[in-house]
């Protein structure tokens, strides 16, 4: 028989059988190893831990409690998921399954009703029967001829198995079923007892939605009940944190698929938290030498081929309308060739840099349906955007600017769990950055020098640049504990280049600018999602859409006392109002206290009688009494500090 080379981790190269698997050179090793071991790593990629190797090749042992271990337990978990689905409805058919750091899914389809979430306890439980009998996990490799013949029927095994690039197609047996292949698998079930299916939605198929709805059924696994329960822990703080729940709950936002996915409409509760941002980023920018512009929302698909969004975002914009004449309108994917525009509309002197222009600008994307949650991901956005226009000598101080104010909007919003990511080209991928060496390496050392200067921490990223020059990434986790870019910071030598753009220098000679494009808060929509989740929808009051309500003890006795308070808040230019539905005290009060109002305000015959309330805080337990002209200043300084405590 013939003999492969395998090589260790250390360097060392030793012969096998080329019928010998992973766990044959795990075993070679050490006997401990071989029983820890669950699959391995051949040319950096997963291999089923009893299939022969075949071929030469460099080998880790992949074990149970590493990442890989777990994906590979999650990948398990979804075969026998199909297996238990194709036992209990022989005409189902399946999508697409996978597994990662959040578990695992199965797409599914019927004909007599889809699979719902209160099927998923008795799935379960036939899965912890299968488990508990040690069944095993049979491999089986099968020419493609022979695996169209397994799935007839089954559409999208069938287009699944047509895409393989080779002849040979993987199934498992397990549970008396024969399931196509999706991933490495265990080689038997015995650790496979930690688990859970968690919910059901709806997926279109490959993602498109021209295409049939699947139903997606979500669960996840671990080597530990300990780990289970903790993620499970972690899922439960994660829903009631979910943006999405909290926007229907507080009336804040809603998408209707009459209109169109990725398209919120912002009711007045959300509305005004938005208006609220939108103000205070003007005034902020204003005061920091920014000039507000607006600009359309439409333009020349030319502007986009000049500016290269055409070449490398194409799939990620709008088709172009044809306006007849040779004409094409692009709804804009970015606002920077706009500001382009105003900057070049007329002769700049250097005098005049740094020139700082921002806009809330509305953009949009074309999204896949199935990308699209919520107000995170929307095909309608209004981006915070805002461009410099510096002489090369004024980058490093005009960054540090632009840096010292994104911390300090950031310190109003009492955002403070964060870390920088200075993002890098990939100099090997010269389609989608510019090519010009002399320019990245330029840019990037003086990014790297600001930070260093500042002496804040950071890590480097290669290959996460924009496609016109490197940035400043500032990282933030979502509820579901995600990592997501919240602001950025870019260092542009090519637009100013590709749109020939000038100032007059002091010598009286033309000179190229520097743009630097930065976002200080992403785009509305998906700052007030994370927001609103970071608060768990309890904003503080300076953004809170009702800051106070007032509920009289008796309309009759107190409306008019209550009504009056509210005209005065009012005036002071606080949100109020007064609850006169009439319902028992205790109801209100626990309704405003949903609904995370603030402050709650109660009158009666006291308050009325020496111009007093009777005030609970959202989350406190008691009430206190104090003059109706005390509360007023409170409320106002809570707002002027921004609901922080200093």
């Amino acid at each position: 028989m013939s003999e492969i080379s395998i090589k260790f981790p250390d360097g060392n190269v030793k012969k096998f059988d080329q019928s010998a698997s992973a766990k044959d050179v795990a075993k070679s090793i050490s006997i401990s190893l071989a029983k820890k071991a669950v699959s391995a790593k051949l040319d950096g990629q997963l291999v089923d831990y009893e299939a022969p190797l075949n071929h030469d090749g460099a080998i880790e042992i992949v074990t149970a409690d590493s990442e890989d271990g777990l994906k590979v337990l999650r990948q398990s978990a979804a075969l026998l998921l199909k297996s238990v689905l194709k036992s209990k409805y022989p005409e189902i058919r399946f999508g697409e399954s996978s597994a990662d750091d959040e578990g695992f899914y199965v797409d599914t389809d019927k004909d007599d009703g889809q699979v719902s979430v209160d099927q998923l306890e008795e799935l379960a439980s036939d899965i912890a029967k299968v488990v508990k009998a040690g069944e095993s996990i049979e491999r089986e490799v099968v020419d493609k001829k022979e695996a169209l013949k397994r799935v007839d029927g089954d559409p999208y095994q069938t287009q699944l198995i047509n895409e393989q690039a080779n002849d040979e197609v993987v199934f498992y047996k397990v549970a008396g079923n024969s399931v196509l292949g999706d991933g490495v698998q265990l080689p038997n079930l015995k650790s496979l007892k930690h688990f859970k299916l968690l919910s059901v939605a709806g997926a279109y198929w490959e993602g498109k939605s021209s295409n049939p709805m699947l139903q997606r059924i979500y669960g996840t696994a671990f080597n530990s009940d300990a780990d289970l329960q903790a993620d499970l822990k972690r899922r439960q703080e994660a829903r009631e944190r979910d943006h999405r729940v909290i926007g229907n709950d507080l009336d804040l936002f809603f998408v209707d698929p009459k209109v169109g996915a990725g398209l919120p409409y912002w009711m007045p509760n959300g509305a005004t938290i938005r208006r609220t941002i939108e103000r205070y980023i003007i005034d902020k920018e204003v005061n920091n030498g920014y000039q507000h512009v607006y600009t359309p929302v439409l333009a020349n698909l030319n502007l986009y081929k000049q500016s290269g969004h055409w070449d490398h975002y194409r799939e990620d914009m709008f088709p172009p309308m044809d306006m007849g004449e040779g004409e094409e309108l692009e709804l804009r994917p970015m606002n920077c060739p706009s500001h382009i525009q105003i900057y070049n509309h007329h002769i700049r002197s250097y005098r005049e840099l740094p020139l700082r222009i921002a806009e809330l600008g509305m953009m949009h994307r074309y999204e896949k349906s199935g990308a699209l949650s919520g107000l995170q991901r929307v095909r309608e956005m209004t981006l915070n955007d805002g461009h410099t226009f510096v002489a090369p000598d004024q980058i490093q101080d005009e960054f540090k600017k632009i840096l010292n104010l994104m911390v300090d909007v950031y310190h109003d919003f009492d955002i403070n769990d964060y870390t920088f990511r200075l993002s890098y080209r990939d100099p090997e991928n010269t389609e989608k950055y510019f090519d010009d060496d002399e320019m990245w390496n330029k840019a990037q050392e003086m990014l790297k020098a600001a930070m260093d200067d500042l002496g804040l921490n950071y890590v480097e990223a290669e290959g996460e640049a924009a496609f016109y020059g490197p940035k400043l990434d500032v990282q933030t986790k979502t509820a579901m504990g995600n990592e997501e870019t919240l602001s950025t910071i870019q260092l542009d030598f090519m637009l100013p280049e590709r749109f020939d753009l000038h100032y007059v220098g002091s010598d009286g000679e033309e000179h190229r600018p520097v743009m630097i494009h930065r976002g200080l808060v992403s785009t509305m929509e998906r700052f007030v999602a994370y927001l609103t989740e970071i608060y768990k929808g309890a904003f503080p009051t300076w953004l809170a859409p009702k800051q106070v309500t007032i509920i009289p003890v008796s309309e009759e006795k107190h409306g008019d006392y209550a009504e009056g308070l509210r005209k005065e808040m009012a005036a002071a230019g606080i949100r109020v109002d007064v609850d006169r539905r009439g319902e028992k005290m205790n109801y209100l009060i626990r309704d405003a206290q949903t609904h995370k109002v603030p402050y709650t305000v109660v009158v009666g015959d006291a308050e009325v009688s020496d111009s007093s309330v009777s005030v609970r805080k959202y989350g406190e337990q008691d009430s206190i009494s104090k003059s109706s002209a005390d509360f007023l200043k409170q409320v106002l300084d809570d707002v002027a500090s921004y609901s922080r405590e200093e």
